[in-house]
């Protein structure tokens, strides 16, 4: 039996897709609202939130827990909805993962 080569997410893709998902979220103001609502977390500290750790995590978190949202974004940036949940696991690493 053949194994097939496993790809492994790196920080730097992970990042880079939740930044995008961010991007996303920021360009719709009904989204960007109720992930600020979500996430307590003001308008004008969005910037300075995003420099903590764990935040990009969690804008991939708000867009988990949005099924149709994220197949719109999935469909729209050519991503499979698992590499988001990837790309969350790579940015809080394995022992802070939610089953």
């Amino acid at each position: 039996m053949t194994s097939r080569p496993t790809k492994t997410m790196t920080f730097e893709k992970a990042e880079e897709i939740a930044t995008d998902v961010l991007l996303h979220l920021v360009r719709e103001p009904e989204l960007v609202g109720r992930f600020l609502a979500v996430s307590g977390i003001g308008p004008e500290s969005i910037r300075s939130a995003a420099t903590e750790p764990g935040f990009l995590a969690g804008v991939l978190e708000f867009m988990m827990g949005d099924e149709p949202l994220l197949l719109a974004y999935c469909e729209n940036s050519g991503l499979r909805p698992t590499m988001i949940a990837a790309a969350r696991f790579a940015l809080v690493g394995e022992d802070h993962f939610d089953v």
